[in-house]
């Protein structure tokens, strides 16, 4: 028997993740893009000394785990579901919401925020917790979803219908994020950030597409105007 289509839920609906909880781990469902992406921002992910605290909010399933080796790895999600899948992964599953986080002033070395700011209604709350539980001389590693029309058609439109596009309905694009506005609030605690796009390889999309390939490499852009990358280092005390 096929399994249940899950339902269309309201946009930006925390119980898709629920719904979807199957799909975390699939290379080639509905969450292969994630998978790209933690590769992507795995890449600027500081050498892991002893001790070092990397702290993933809104982790999801823990897919960064492959790329967050030699650190401790906290991950915090408000979604119980994923973090038992994370926790399966190695990740040290902590319940909350990523605009309070139960967590303390300057725990971590890193602070990873792939994929999250663009669900989230208070922006700058979300982005002050970051940095909060940041230490200085930490880094700060950022994935997100431009507030742009481009943005709006390419993930939305078309990219809710694409192969290893987002699934539908999972984005409300009134939430996607201003770029200069992240750098702004980013430089109000102290982080000097540097952006780039980020797009999917196209070569390796198609063969993705033929079963030639496992991944798709997230190739680097110039145009912040879609999917982008910010990442930087908090000022000393």
């Amino acid at each position: 028997m096929a399994a249940a289509t899950p339902p269309l839920r309201p946009r930006n609906d925390l119980g898709q993740y629920d719904d979807l909880a199957g799909e975390w781990w699939a290379q080639r469902g509905q969450f292969a893009a994630l998978h790209w992406l933690a590769e992507a921002r795995g890449a600027l992910l500081p050498p892991p000394r002893d001790g070092h605290v990397l702290v993933d909010v809104a982790c999801g399933g823990g897919l960064l785990a492959p790329y967050a080796v030699g650190y401790r790895h906290i991950g915090v999600d408000i979604t119980d579901s994923a973090l038992r899948i994370a926790r399966s992964h190695g990740v040290e599953p902590v319940r909350g919401d990523a605009g309070r986080l139960p967590l303390r002033d300057s725990c971590a070395d890193v602070v990873v925020a792939g994929e999250v700011l663009e669900h989230v209604g208070d922006f700058d709350a979300v982005v002050a917790e970051l940095a909060r539980v940041l230490k200085p001389g930490g880094t700060l590693v950022v994935d997100t979803i431009a507030d742009t029309r481009f943005a709006r058609i390419a993930l939305v439109v078309i990219g809710e219908r694409l192969p290893g596009g987002p699934p539908r309905h999972i984005h409300d694009p009134k939430l996607f994020v201003s770029p200069p506005r992240l750098v702004e609030l980013c430089a109000a605690h102290g982080i000097a950030l540097e952006l780039r796009g980020l797009r999917p390889h196209p070569g390796d999309y198609v063969r993705w597409l033929l079963g030639r390939r496992t991944a798709v490499r997230m190739v680097p852009v110039r145009s912040t105007a879609g999917v982008f990358q910010a990442h930087g280092v908090k000022a000393a005390q």
